[in-house]
Order: structure tokens, then sequence, then C-alpha cells
């Protein structure tokens, strides 16, 4: 039996690079507003306030259920919580 490596669990995950790639921007983006969001000090429902999400959107976003966030949607969040979002776009080495 072979061994296959991968550069992120989500290129072993997911079933093209597309979508590798969506996911790998997706968790950046979470752990960096949980990151924000936490150093706030704050309760759940004061920084969903902050952020003008619902709580149990904030407990979503805290508890990393990635499944509930479009890309677009964390990059507003992002936003919102002070970050600035830059992408890098270049060729495939493939």
């Amino acid at each position: 039996m072979s061994e296959q490596r991968f550069d992120s669990i989500w290129d072993a995950l997911e079933n093209s690079p597309a979508e590798a790639a969506n996911m790998k921007a997706r968790s950046a983006l979470m752990i960096a507003i949980r990151e924000v969001v936490d150093g706030w000090k704050l309760t759940q429902a004061d920084a969903a306030k902050r952020l003008g999400v619902t709580q149990p959107r904030m407990n979503d976003l805290l508890r990393g259920r990635i499944d509930k966030f479009s890309l677009d949607a964390l990059m507003i969040l992002a936003m919102d919580a002070g970050l600035t979002v830059e992408w890098r776009v270049g060729k495939s080495a493939a």
C-alpha cells in the first residue's frame, strides 16, 4: 500500500483543487475572526452584536462550524471584525 501526502487536510478531503482552495480560505478566515473575537473578551452575545449577527450564528463561528459559512459571509465578518483581507492570485504550478 502506497502512502499519499497532501499539503493540506483540505487537499485530502475535498474532491477538487478548487473545493480545497475554498475550504482553505474559509478556514483561514474563521481562525482569524475567532482570534479577533477572543481578544475582545466579550460574551458571545456582545460579540455577535458587534459583528451584527445573532448569538447562535456567533456560536457556529466560534465552534468552527465551517459548513455554515460561505466564503462571502466570512469575508464580510472579517471586515466587520476590523481585519484586512488580501488575496494573492497566480498561475498553478501544474
